[in-house]
């Protein structure tokens, strides 16, 4: 029997990692790929027609099949990868052999007309050592990528050796070139073989995933096919690599120009100045949202830092809500959103550097807006269970403060620097409805801790944070409809666009259409709990400790008065209304509560059978009482 102890962690597996960052490492080229055919310029001054149409059918060939690449499956994606490193061994190895007997050829003429032989002694071992060397490593190489087990793979490194060989035993110049072209053909004979015999493989493995890609799209759809293909090429990292590794190769060529422009002007430091720190960090940025699959990479990244961003103000405050882990998402569309809304691609570098940094501003509102939705619910849950230890209330206090204290100074930094504008506009309002969010949110957290140390039934808790929260939805309302008529001034005399159009009628749908609606809704409910709780008859006084009983939903005595349902149970008038709010039937018993005038008069003329069940609660307050006054049977008759 093993020994106790703590369960020890499992090994580290490298295998299926290393296997996971080479397939996003080998993603990545297609993609450049892709932004290099759409960056390049589709017709070059002084081209024909069909010289035009060729290049058009070029480019979509060249994306259709990056395309194809990007989304092979990893085993497919390692095939193709190997098998392509093997052809460009093999041509490299061609090339290598030509140029050195071009090399050999131009030398042993120089030599002999200069020295009278046809090459120097000390320059023919070294150079076909070299030769050797390479060749042979070429030759490893291509058989191993591809695999070659039988007496081929022997053959075919011999054939790349045979130019080396007749430059070793000094053969005439032009039989040197022939073995160089017996060679090459050999090579590709061979390759072009192995191409064709792959070609079958190829056909069957084409046809089985288009099959299954059809089976798939029938059963589940296009989206879920969409969402499946998105998760298993990793596309986000993918894009995320590409962005960094795009950025990084600028940024390391710029810094290289930078460097020799101080060195022809006489400036030796080992560190850039400032200036031209500032001056590559904005060529960086401009050319890193140059065109939508850029965007798309930022947003990959900012998808990143918002994930991380998340999560560590999730553990800050203590909450652990899956919904509130979306920031990673939530970001980063609305960055893409952004940049198609301004079109950002598509605007000169200065002009796009500007609205980048507008665009980033109405972003950061966005995500302070998100981070309150996550702390709202901690801060009330904090206050609704009376939790008293210090520690536990500080973080999300400390994160309100902060919510408050941030669009205040985002808003003066703005207003300092910019002249009123439609956008100003906007980020000022997002601003101010933040911090309104953050003193309504604090407001009720106060209600709620102040009920909390008095430890006393405040009937009148519920309606001063209704008050609260009507108050606070009623000016979010009030903003959304300025920000869509600020979105309306936009578009129709600065930039209007599709985009901008479709976003609006999201805007007014969700954030106008919908609030107003559910708070006519809220609104409407508890107006018509307070008419079911004032229907039902009270009891007070000596009858109320007569009872002697607590209420069925929290548990509390009754102290002041209570309410009768028509079924004969007894509740807090403040419990039955939330109870109300919810659903129509008695938390004991789930009779209903309250009977509208019409279902009153059917049920009269339906042979008494509902009056007579409706009159058993006074039959028990007459026996509770002893007493019949007619104050007590029009309260009863009205339930009837």
């Amino acid at each position: 029997m093993a020994a106790l102890g703590p369960p020890q962690p499992p090994p580290l597996r490298l295998g299926p990692r290393l296997r996971a960052g080479a397939e996003v490492a080998l993603r990545v080229p297609s993609l450049f790929f892709i932004d290099a055919i759409f960056n390049s310029a589709p017709v070059l001054p002084g081209d024909s027609l069909w010289v035009g149409l060729l290049g058009g059918l070029l480019r979509l060939l060249g994306v259709f099949v990056s395309s194809i690449v990007l989304v092979l499956s990893q085993r497919s994606l390692f095939q193709f990868y190997m098998i392509s490193s093997a052809f460009l061994l093999a041509a490299t190895s061609v090339l290598v052999n030509y140029y050195a007997f071009l090399h050999i050829n131009f030398h042993s003429a120089y030599y002999t007309e200069a020295f009278g032989v046809p090459l120097l002694p000390h320059k023919g071992p070294s150079l076909w050592m070299a030769l050797s060397v390479l060749q042979l490593a070429f030759g490893i190489g291509y058989v191993a990528l591809l695999n070659i087990q039988s007496i081929y793979s022997q053959l075919i490194i011999l054939d790349l050796l045979i130019p080396v060989v007749g430059l070793i035993i000094e053969l005439p110049l032009h039989i040197r070139q022939i073995l160089v072209y017996i060679s090459g053909f050999i090579l590709t004979f061979y390759t072009l073989a192995i191409l064709v015999s792959k070609m079958k493989r190829f056909y069957y493995s084409t046809r089985y995933v288009y099959l299954l890609v059809r089976h798939m799209y029938r059963i589940y759809g296009l989206q879920l096919l969409l969402e499946d293909t998105w998760k298993r090429i990793r596309f986000p990292t993918v894009l995320r690599v590409f962005w960094l590794t795009r950025l990084t190769a600028q940024a390391v060529v710029l810094i290289y120009v930078v460097k020799m422009a101080e060195a022809d002007a006489g400036v030796k430091f080992y560190m850039i100045s400032w200036d031209n720190f500032w001056e590559i960090l904005c060529s960086l940025i401009i050319s890193g949202c140059d065109s939508t699959l850029t965007v798309l990479g930022m947003s990959a990244v900012i998808s990143s830092v918002a994930h991380y961003l998340g999560l560590g103000i999730l553990a800050f405050i203590g909450s652990t809500d899956e919904d509130d882990k979306r920031l990673g998402f939530v970001a980063p569309v609305l960055f893409f959103i952004l940049a198609l809304q301004t079109g950002l691609s598509g605007l000169k570098p200065e002009e796009r550097l500007v609205r980048l940094s507008r665009n980033m501003c109405l972003l950061l509102t966005a995500v302070l807006h998100f981070i309150h939705g996550m702390t709202d619910p901690v801060l009330m849950s904090l206050s609704a269970s009376h939790v008293s230890s210090f520690r536990r209330h500080f973080p999300v206090l400390f994160v309100s403060a902060c919510l408050f204290v941030l669009p205040i100074l985002l808003s003066y930094m703005l207003w300092h620097h910019y002249a009123l504008n439609t956008w100003l506009f906007a980020v000022t309002a997002f601003c101010v409805e933040l911090c309104l969010k953050v003193i309504v949110s604090i407001t009720v957290y106060v209600l709620f801790m102040i009920d909390g140390y008095y430890n006393v039934l405040w009937e009148k808790l519920d309606d001063y944070v209704y008050y609260v929260r009507s108050t606070g939805n009623i000016i979010e309302f009030l903003f959304g409809l300025i920000m869509f008529g600020n979105g309306a001034y936009t578009m129709i005399f600065e930039s209007g666009s599709k985009i901008r159009a479709c976003m609006m009628c999201l805007h007014a749908y969700f954030n106008i259409y919908l609030q107003a609606k559910n708070g006519w809704k809220t609104f409407i409910n508890r107006r018509t709990a307070v008419k079911k709780i004032n229907s039902l008859p009270e009891v007070k006084g000596e009858r109320l400790r007569e009872i002697d009983d607590v209420c069925a939903i929290c548990y509390h005595e009754f102290t002041t008065s209570a309410r009768i349902t028509p079924c004969n149970h007894y509740f807090h008038a403040l419990c039955l209304r939330k109870w109300l709010y919810i659903q129509d039937t008695c938390p004991m018993c789930h009779q209903k509560v309250y009977i509208e005038d019409k279902e009153n008069t059917n049920a009269s003329n339906n042979n008494g059978f509902v009056a007579r069940d409706e009159n058993e609660p006074n039959e028990n307050l007459e026996d509770s009482d002893g007493t019949d006054s007619e104050e007590e049977e029009e309260e009863t008759d009205g339930l009837t």
